[in-house]
């Protein structure tokens, strides 16, 4: 055999795109003794002339990359996919795309994350990218941490520091010289870890300058950053969302002459859904109401596949502060086409059900249509209007409200009988001036107008779940498990202390914590009880599985009703348009194949939104209490540690801390599964749920935290009437509870 031409070396390169070494190249070609040397400087010259790259004594063609490499985790691209780049990459040119590609059970890889990956080659017209596959992740990207800068004093060589604005921080960073990037002391950075010492504070280097923390609008742009909430959107999803048009009333069911209304917050930003209701005309339903339920029809103007859908799935909801809201959907979506607004004709999902006169649902159907919102009226409108008092919008529609309160009672009265857990706590809400201060934190008052939109919304979202499954229509469920065996058994231990019983050795049902929900009623233990059966209870989440909702006690249960805030609303739409034949926008192969990742994605979003809300929520209240610093408050201890015991204030609901170390001159013992304290002198118990008046020491807006000195408290401590019970005993009680989930699940 001739030795190969160097065109020839180069196309068994081609066609061979892993990278290859000398020996396999003269294995090939069958090159033994002195040809090996030819060899060796005819893949010299390629090298030089850029037809091949040296990778670590192997070689391969220009611009490819070896199927086993170490990538950089980078950010994430308009397709909603995490994109890559080899680690090392000593060409000029740019590296080929990479796209990462996760599996399930997949760590989550975070930009700058390192990890090895296997590459598969994507051949395109004049490109060429790859899909790379987890083999192991193998180390994590720079850690970044929110703070507030502190500028070194005269003679400190060592550099500033960084005070983080997370309260659960145990230290600080030190910003060397040089790596301050301008930045002046008290202002808002963000900063990245440069070096981590066994011994010492870690060093970091400021990467972003955010600005003044105390100005008022800031408060939640420390979230935003904290938790990584997306704000800004990319260009091209703006431009997509300024081409979108409004769809014609072709193949739509015309329902501009039902009296629909929208009912939401006064402060609203958008709205989704209206409702309306008639008396049932059917003879064979006396006393029945036809209930309307429509929903802006957010699948017609955000496309699967589109640079919209990504951004909306990468987001996974929105995200609501006091001041402001980080949206799904761009504004001309959110606010404008995809909002139902009073007078406008808007395209819908449209949801006709039929109640009997008891409330019991004996039919629905769904359907894509056109409406016209007939009033957009707040809570408090309704509420007038349902108590003879309509005001100028609700006035000309009140013999149609009548008919939508007489089916909110009928529709009441069956889930009274269903018995969800009726968990009822007060809701706080900050009240901002137009400087952005706190000027109060009321109780959001509670109507029945907000009962009657939240229990059509959970017929709407039941009827959605029955119908896809009917039509084995794959979709996301919302689950919301039993309560953990452990908590329920620090529950039981919480209501033995105040005589309340709750029976062991039997599935628990909604109904079991209603009654004792109603034993606590009217007593001084109430909020107690009922903070002690919500921390009880499992996070809801997002899953293709059918694991019912024990909260609402249903068996079934999908979000349908808000899909301009939340994405898994938009992925139930387009798989009712696919499961009845409503259109060409309805779920994708693809968007069935992804509904667990898509699941796992947006449970997680959720998360971070409600964290960040939460962390909101605290700052707005520390620095609406930093000016009364040495007052007294009233309040219930709401947590109990090792480390002290938390006290949320009866006046502003806002949640502090007492140090142990402040309470008093002796050790006190730290019983986690009696949730209390005990000194070990004096035999003083702290537990949950007893009075406490308390000093205000110190309010940090920044950090949302406060600091309180115990001044008295006072009521009834746990007493055990039974020993907590062992390991053993608690794996057999969540066993015995698993075994009966798994039985339901059979049965559905």
């Amino acid at each position: 055999m001739s030795f190969p031409s160097k065109a020839e070396i180069l196309a068994w390169i081609n066609e061979n795109p892993h990278s290859v070494g000398k020996r396999e190249i003269a294995r090939a070609f069958n090159l033994k003794g002195a040809d090996r040397v030819v060899l060796k400087q005819v893949l010299r010259e390629l090298e030089q002339e850029g037809a091949v790259q040296r990778r670590r004594r192997r070689l391969g063609n220009a611009g490819h990359l070896p199927p086993v490499t170490v990538l950089v985790a980078g950010e994430i691209d308009a397709g909603g996919d995490l994109t890559a780049r080899p680690k090392d990459w000593d060409s000029a040119e740019a590296p080929p795309e990479i796209h990462y590609v996760p599996r399930k059970g997949d760590v989550a890889l975070a930009p700058g994350d390192r990890f090895l990956a296997k590459l598969r080659p994507v051949e395109e017209p004049n490109a060429l990218r790859y899909e790379a596959r987890l083999i192991k992740k193998i180390g994590s990207g720079p850690r970044r941490m929110l703070g507030i800068y502190r500028a070194p004093g005269k003679g400190n060589r060592e550099g500033g520091r960084l005070v983080s604005v997370d309260k659960r921080a145990d230290r600080e960073w030190i910003i060397p010289p040089g790596a301050e990037a301008g930045a002046q002391d008290g202002e808002l950075v963000e900063a990245e870890a440069t070096e981590t010492r066994r011994m010492g504070l870690p060093r970091g280097r400021v990467v972003e300058r955010i600005g003044d923390p105390g100005a008022p609008k800031q408060v939640s742009l420390i979230a935003i950053h904290q938790h990584d909430i997306p704000l800004d959107f990319p260009d091209a999803v703006l431009a997509e969302a300024e081409a979108a048009a409004l769809p014609g009333a072709a193949g739509r069911e015309d329902l501009r002459a039902l009296p629909l209304v929208t009912i939401d917050p006064a402060d609203a930003r958008d709205h989704d859904d209206a409702v309306a209701a008639l008396p049932d005309d059917d003879p064979a339903n006396p006393g029945g109401h036809v209930v309307w339920v429509a929903i802006a029809d957010v699948a017609a103007l955000v496309p699967p596949g589109s640079a919209l859908d990504a951004e909306a799935r990468r987001r996974g909801n929105s995200t609501y502060f006091p001041d402001r809201v980080a949206p799904m959907l761009p504004e001309r979506l959110s606010a404008d086409l995809c909002s139902l607004m009073p007078g406008q004709d808007r395209p819908c999902m449209a949801l006709r059900m039929v109640l009997d006169a008891e409330g019991n649902k004996r039919g629905h159907r769904f359907c894509r249509g056109v409406m016209r919102s007939h009033a957009a009226l707040s809570y408090e409108a309704a509420q007038a209007a349902a108590d003879g008092n309509p005001g100028p919008e609700a006035a000309p529609l009140a013999g149609h409200l009548g008919a939508l309160w007489a089916a909110w009672r009928a529709a009441w009265a069956a889930r009274s009988r269903r018995q969800p857990l009726d968990l009822d706590l007060p809701e706080r809400r900050i009240t901002l001036n137009a400087a952005g201060e706190v000027t109060g934190i009321p109780i959001r008052e509670r109507f029945d107008a907000h009962r009657l939109i939240e229990e059509f919304m959970i017929l709407a979202n039941v009827a959605a779940a029955e119908t896809l499954e009917a039509h084995r229509r794959p979709l996301l469920y919302r689950v919301h498990e039993e309560p953990d065996p452990e908590r329920l058994e620090m529950l039981r231990e919480t209501l033995e202390a105040v005589g309340i019983p709750l029976a062991r050795g039997q599935v628990l049902r909604t109904r079991d914590l209603n009654r004792v929900l109603e034993s606590a009623a009217g007593t001084e233990s109430q909020e107690m009880v009922h903070m002690q059966v919500l921390r009880a209870q499992q996070q809801a989440y997002y899953s293709p599985d059918a694991l019912g909702h024990f909260g609402l006690a249903l068996p079934r249960y999908a979000h349908f009703t808000s899909p301009i805030r939340r994405y898994a609303d938009l992925v139930v739409h387009r798989a009712l348009i696919a499961a009845l034949g409503l259109g060409a926008d309805g779920q994708t192969a693809e968007e069935a194949a992804a509904l667990r990742e898509t699941a796992e994605a947006i449970s997680r979003t959720e998360r971070r939104s409600m964290e960040a809300e939460r962390d909101t929520v605290d700052r707005y209240v520390a620095a609406y209490m930093a000016e009364r610093e040495g007052a007294e408050f009233e309040g219930r201890i709401s947590g109990v540690g090792r480390f002290g015991v938390f006290v949320k204030l009866a006046e502003t609901g806002a949640d502090g801390l007492v140090p142990i170390s402040t309470i008093g001159q002796e050790y006190f013992r730290h019983d986690p599964e009696a949730g209390t304290l005990t000194g070990e002198r004096s035999g003083r118990v702290l537990a949950m749920g007893m009075h406490a008046r308390v000093r205000l020491v110190e309010a940090v807006p920044v950090t949302g935290g406060l600091l309180f000195e115990l001044l008295e408290a006072t009521g009834v401590a746990p007493r055990r009437k039974h020993p907590s019970p062992s390991g053993k005993a608690r794996k057999v009680e969540r066993g015995r509870i698993a075994r009966a989930r798994n039985a339901r699940r059979k049965r559905r």
